[in-house]
């Protein structure tokens, strides 16, 4: 039965905050160059968080149609899997929530580019992949994220669409040094992948979703993680260098304190239950890093 509580446990809330990042970092920079506007950003905002939800939606669906949530599955308990919704129930819901989510993308690209049709094509055409993304994580035959390209998707749109598509619906121009902190997004965002990934590392492999962490090793799988996490940190501070932004402007490096803890954590984890509690540590602080990004720039 649909309701507010089995809606409730396949929105996966503690990802909101990760999906919010990229639009904060993207507007971030566009209120420093003084193209910020308040209704973009809010617009913004509700449309990204029906695209994750949308995703939760889907991969929920998708995953207990191929049988992958099931009673090995670690992590939290999901609708269809605890009987709360059915597939039918479930399909409905994806159903309006890719309506509403292409209603809010729209309204959000005719208020940007109202007098910038090519542009507004070509954000049009971003705004139906991004709800083809989301759906075709796991439902499908040919559902991406069982072939391990998850990651390549999560990095595109968690992190160049979401920052540089935010930062051109203010400015409308491509800046391309904002593909360092676009990147450094996307490449936390993926980190956040992996380490759902490996939590699910022994489960994935019996279901036969080829996942990097099922194709590569537990063990390599966390050295990529490792890469993932510390390449996007140079990137944002690389940003910083280029753009001759210091002081209060770095204050987004304190974020970065939790996520070297979080890197010695992982070395140790032996099990992989264990990576369970750090997917919110990652995601939580790409989220407090876009915030303190965003600080030092009304600074």
């Amino acid at each position: 039965m649909i309701t507010f509580h089995s809606l409730y446990q396949s929105a996966r809330l503690r990802s909101l905050p990760l999906s919010m990042s990229g639009i904060l970092l993207g507007s971030a920079i566009a209120y420093g160059q003084g193209a910020f506007r308040w209704d973009i950003f809010s617009l913004a905002l509700l449309t990204t968080v029906l695209f994750q939800v949308l995703s939760d939606y889907a991969n929920d669906y998708g995953d207990a149609q191929k049988g992958t949530d099931n009673e090995h599955r670690i992590g939290p308990k999901r609708a269809i899997q605890t009987g709360a919704m059915s597939l039918e129930e479930m399909r409905r819901v994806v159903v309006v929530t890719a309506v509403l989510s292409a209603i809010s993308a729209l309204s959000l690209i005719v208020l940007s580019f109202r007098e910038q049709w090519g542009l507004a094509l070509i954000f049009t055409l971003l705004g139906g992949a991004a709800i083809f993304a989301a759906i075709r994580y796991t439902v499908g035959k040919s559902a991406y994220g069982y072939k391990g390209l998850g990651d390549v998707f999560v990095f595109i749109f968690f992190g160049w669409v979401s920052v540089m598509g935010s930062y051109m619906l203010y400015t409308q121009y491509f800046d391309p040094l904002v593909l360092l902190p676009a990147s450094a997004c996307g490449m936390l965002s993926m980190g956040v992948l992996n380490l759902n990934n490996m939590r699910d590392i022994e489960n994935d492999q019996q279901m036969g979703k080829h996942t990097i962490p099922v194709k590569i090793g537990l063990s390599l799988a966390k050295y990529y993680h490792y890469l993932l996490i510390i390449i996007a940190m140079c990137l944002m501070m690389l940003y910083t260098v280029l753009t001759l932004e210091f002081r209060y402007k770095a204050l987004y490096i304190i974020a970065f304190v939790p996520l070297v803890f979080h890197l010695f954590y992982v070395r140790a984890v032996k099990e992989p239950k264990a990576f369970d509690s750090q997917l919110k540590v990652v995601a939580l602080s790409t989220f407090l890093m876009s915030v303190l990004f965003f600080v030092g720039k009304l600074i």
